[in-house]
């Protein structure tokens, strides 16, 4: 399969936001959701999860942010992919400094864009990996009130393990906002997920209280994968059945809940 042919049914359009443009995949017809892909790129399986939200009732929204879109997962594409958006990105901040990555600003406009076009009482805003933290961080722009959170995996490092890549501002945005507007939270990580410590996952859990719905999975779950370790709850990872279908059905639950009307 050609890397285009798993978004032949999409359609495209560019985003611009300043400085920033990056192309964006729309499907479906209903509410907004934004769907942030993981490491190394907008892959098929990211594609399929977006199909799966589009056919229960959403406008789903994929930005592509990094990599080629439609590409097949690969080790070495998604070592090139790492490196690029770590350590030469400027979009992009992977440590442990208390501040969200200045891309997360362009995506807030892209929320604001498409709450106007799809209506309904919100966006959805869903980060996996790399753009899992993403989802609270853009809490500040108003129309993002159904935020999910697969496996967060930044900011790197061991002064990272209990903290989350979103400044002290933001985190206290969110907390206001799900307080006074009775929102809530999704967070999905494996356990023992070396890229998603059981610090950080506390930390939500403490600092969200019960506004945070945590589901933390037993790796024995997940989709066996010769290679690679439980990580990708809702694509590389994701089973037949179980928990991680569990937690699928879970987020489209969750959108309705908090989009439609």
């Amino acid at each position: 399969m050609a890397d285009a042919d798993v978004l032949a049914s999409w359609t495209r359009f560019a985003f611009s936001d300043g400085p920033w443009t990056r192309p964006v995949y729309r499907k479906g017809s209903g509410p907004a959701v934004i769907i942030m892909h993981e490491i190394p790129g907008l892959h098929p399986l990211v594609v399929a999860y977006g199909e799966t939200v589009a056919a229960a009732g959403f406008t789903v929204f994929m930005p592509s942010l990094f990599g080629t879109p439609g590409k097949e997962i690969s080790l070495g594409y998604g070592v090139q992919q790492m490196f690029l958006n770590v350590c030469i990105r400027r979009e992009f901040n992977a440590w442990a400094n208390d501040r969200s990555s200045p891309i997360v600003d362009r995506l807030r406009a892209l929320a604001r864009k498409v709450h106007v076009e799809c209506g309904g009482k919100g966006v959805g805003a869903l980060g996996m990996c790399f753009t899992g933290g993403f989802a609270l961080a853009m809490m500040t722009e108003p129309s993002v009130v159904a935020p999910v959170l697969s496996q967060p995996s930044l900011p790197l490092g061991k002064k990272g393990k209990a903290r989350i890549d979103a400044s002290p501002a933001e985190i206290s945005c969110a907390r206001a906002r799900l307080e006074a507007e009775d929102l809530s939270m999704i967070g999905l990580a494996f356990n023992g997920d070396g890229f998603v410590p059981a610090e950080r996952m506390d930390m939500l859990e403490e600092t969200f209280g019960k506004r945070f719905e945590s589901h933390r999975i037993d790796p024995r779950e997940a989709r066996p994968t010769p290679g690679r370790e439980p990580h990708s709850v809702l694509t590389v990872h994701l089973n037949t059945a179980g928990p991680t279908k569990e937690a699928e059905q879970r987020t489209i639950d969750f959108f309705h809940q908090r989009l439609d009307g």
